[in-house]
């Protein structure tokens, strides 16, 4: 809804014509000049299955705040200006990239039929108004003039993204969030037949194939003998994750859990421990660990550990 918002209101300040009919009232420029954090965000919230902190504001407040520094009119080719096309460019790009990026590996079909080419053009169209900002700039009645979102070519084509996306949006439903569970009573061949094939990734899953390096959901259909669709929908309508990565990370936390609870390995650094189950660095890995647990790795061990000792005492 903050974006709904921001976009609006951006859109009528950036038309001449339908700002003059609000008076150019400046009220309007408030939530008008977060929007490119706020589509940072919205693209984070739905496509990003990570839990969202206060931080993640931090784009949208900056880019409000340097607003009102820079406040209203036409803004000279000062650094303040500059910074901030160049971040709102940046920041549609990164969307851009975490749409594109986790297709492969989703689970949640009605989500990620969003993640095509429609979403990927409108990151793109916020990337190509960054860059016509500069060129009206250098030459305020060039041609591109037309494609601002305040004239009619870039009001239409954006109006049409738009108007596209909520159509996609409002027939996605609760399934854009929620792992679409399968319906009990089903036919029972076709259930017999997910419930060996299930057996047979969990099996593949025990036996240590989550070790594999750049392990994707393809190379795993492919080793169970069956076609990516039907893979990815057992493991999100069965099993319930929402992505695959989700998947394999709780293979590795268990994994993690036994190997941090156990006394042997009481002087292995959880570093090495991360890297051993497939993390490229401790990072990943510890912010995983805490969204399973609600504890980091070392600390988990330490109260793990001193449950042992104390059992061993008290026996």
């Amino acid at each position: 809804m903050a974006f709904a918002v921001s976009l609006t209101a951006w859109l009528i300040t950036e038309s001449p014509g339908l700002w003059d009919g609000f008076g150019r009232s400046y009220a309007l420029l408030a939530p008008a000049y977060p929007v490119a954090g706020l589509f940072w965000l919205f693209v984070v919230a739905v496509f990003e299955d990570r839990t969202l902190h206060p931080m993640h504001l931090a784009p949208a407040v900056l880019m409000g705040v340097s607003g009102a520094i820079m406040g209203p009119g036409p803004a000279p080719l000062d650094p303040l200006w500059i910074a901030r096309n160049v971040a709102g460019g940046l920041l549609c790009l990164h969307a851009g990239v975490i749409i594109a990026k986790g297709r492969r590996g989703d689970l949640l079909e009605t989500r990620r039929s969003l993640r095509g080419p429609l979403l990927g053009l409108t990151a793109l169209f916020g990337v190509i108004q960054t860059l016509n900002a500069f060129a009206l700039r250098a030459d305020p009645d060039g041609p591109w003039l037309s494609l601002t979102v305040g004239e009619p070519y870039g009001g239409a084509i954006l109006a049409a993204i738009i108007l596209t996306i909520a159509g996609l949006f409002v027939r996605a439903g609760s399934g854009l969030f929620d792992p679409a569970r399968a319906a009990a009573g089903g036919d029972g061949r076709m259930e017999t037949a997910d419930r060996l094939l299930l057996e047979k990734i969990e099996t593949l899953m025990a036996s240590g194939m989550w070790r594999r390096e750049g392990l994707t959901i393809g190379r795993l259909s492919a080793e169970v003998g069956e076609g990516e669709h039907r893979v990815r929908r057992l493991i999100n309508q069965r099993l319930g994750y929402r992505n695959f990565a989700e998947f394999l990370n709780a293979h590795r936390i268990e994994a993690a859990k036994r190997r941090l609870a156990d006394p042997a390995e009481a002087r292995t650094n959880v570093s090495a421990i991360a890297f051993d189950l497939g993390y490229g660095s401790l990072g990943p890995f510890n912010r995983a660990f805490k969204a399973a647990t609600g504890s980091t790795p070392t600390r988990w061990r330490g109260e793990r550990l001193q449950r042992l000792l104390n059992s061993a005492e008290a026996d």
